[in-house]
């Protein structure tokens, strides 16, 4: 038909399992309209043959794309006390000098970066709104727009959640003057993302949800506000309960503890994704679970702010659905993260194959991709789930080359894609049927400039 993209896999991730000569037919919205495992030899006829084994694109559920300009500068000791607070001072000095044109190609670098991992949908999770000054921009989605450019001029889906952020603590009364450029109101969020949300048509790979930054950043009638406000189809995100500090924090505010308190105030349901949940016990996991609300896991921010390891077994063992992130990008592959999720676990449990154990599965790679895979489609608010019809028609071809794969058998692929390093690289990365070209010299460059002016 016309539109149509096909396309034959010598095998394919389906379903949590791999597949042989796989026709994937792709229809002109983008979507998948057919998925064909074992395809006999005359539907393979006139069709693109991808040159490694296939795996659904996957969404990172979580991105700070500024922060990207830090991955690298934060990893010098400035005292005996260094910790999360300590690294967010360092992070503010990258948030107070970029400007919306430095955003732009600092983003634009980071999303092909993310392409060519093999995610194809990231969730922008926004709090840059103001100028250095602190003014707002003549036009208020100036920054926001900028990050909307750098996902289309690389082919990336992009959720857009500008983000909430109205204090600097559960006590206090406003913002500390370095935190100027993230002041923002629930009717300012609300405004940035019906604009970025009436640019787009149906099926575009642009969308928006809306953020709250944090409980200790916002109070509980703009929190309220915000969450009625959103529209029913868009997601809504949150930092939750990621370091002690906080939490404590939270309990001598409000006498209860983050999650317990966020639980109380707004109705918590499937649009809701929260993010990291480090410090949540097994008893909010299973009430987070019972609202039909998500996690968002970002193993190696986590590992490399001292956050704390999430329950995994508890999360999963609960049926909890989740999402990956890379947050603050000190890595972009998905691998990785996935990688250090078990291994987080492996250290605290002195256990192994945790994830498998705790999923009821056999392979630990296989329940971790499936996790990831199938939380990502809450964290966007997308139909982003594999490869199955109705889905977007993302995917990656994986070197089958590559150095960790060799000798591999094929049930067994995904396993050392995750666990045997180097990461196999991916060929090629595919969004809604089409083959993503990238300049990565020019992107590159671009991004050089923006550091260069940064850092010198």
């Amino acid at each position: 038909m016309p539109g149509e993209q096909r396309f034959l896999a010598p095998a394919a991730w389906i379903n949590g399992g791999w597949r042989s000569n796989v026709l994937l037919v792709a229809g002109a919205d983008g979507s998948w309209l057919r998925i064909v495992p074992d395809a006999p030899p005359d539907q393979q006829q006139g069709v693109t043959t991808l040159a490694g084994p296939v795996l659904p694109g996957l969404v990172n559920g979580h991105s700070h794309a500024f922060q990207r300009a830090i991955a690298g500068l934060t990893e010098r000791s400035t005292s005996a006390d260094d910790d999360f607070w300590s690294w967010r001072e360092r992070m503010y000095g990258a948030a107070l000098r970029v400007t919306p044109g430095q955003l732009e190609s600092i983003a634009a670098f980071l999303y092909a970066e993310l392409l060519r991992a093999g995610y194809t949908q990231v969730c922008e999770f926004h709090y840059l709104h103001n100028d250095v000054d602190g003014k707002a921009y003549a036009d208020p989605v100036e920054l926001s727009l900028g990050l909307v450019r750098a996902a289309r001029r690389v082919g990336i889906g992009l959720t857009l959640l500008p983000t909430l952020y109205m204090r600097q603590g559960f006590a206090a009364a406003g913002l500390r003057e370095d935190q100027r450029r993230f002041a923002s109101t629930p009717d300012s969020i609300l405004n940035i993302a019906g604009r970025i949300a009436s640019q787009e048509t149906h099926g575009a790979r642009v969308n928006a949800g809306v953020a709250i930054h944090s409980l200790r950043a916002v109070g509980e009638g703009a929190l309220r506000e915000l969450a009625a406000g959103a529209s029913p189809v868009m997601p809504i995100h949150i930092h939750i309960a990621e370091q002690r500090r906080e939490v404590e924090d939270c309990i001598v505010e409000h006498g209860v503890r983050p999650v317990e308190w966020l639980l109380s105030q707004v109705n918590v349901d499937e649009r809701w994704n929260l993010v990291h949940a480090t410090q949540a016990t097994s008893t909010e996991l299973n009430a987070i679970r019972d609202r039909h609300a998500s996690i968002v896991i970002c193993p190696s921010t986590e590992g490399n702010l001292g956050d704390g390891v999430f329950d995994l077994p508890a999360w999963m063992g609960h049926s909890g659905n989740w999402s990956i992130g890379s947050d603050s990008h000190v890595t972009r592959s998905w691998q990785e993260e996935l990688r250090l999720l078990e291994y987080s676990q492996r250290f605290h449990l002195r256990k192994r194959n945790v994830a498998a154990s705790a999923a009821l599965s056999e392979s630990s790679a296989g329940a971790l991709f499936q996790g990831a895979l199938h939380g990502g489609s809450a964290a966007c608010g997308l139909r982003v789930g594999g490869l199955a019809v109705g889905e977007r028609a993302d995917f990656m071809v994986v070197d089958g080359d590559a150095p960790s794969l060799a000798g591999i058998p094929q049930s067994h692929l995904l396993d050392a894609a995750v666990f045997s390093s180097p990461d196999a690289a991916m060929l090629e990365t595919y969004v809604a049927g089409r083959r993503i070209e990238l300049d990565m010299r020019a992107l590159r460059a671009d991004f050089v400039r923006a550091m260069t002016a940064l850092w010198s």
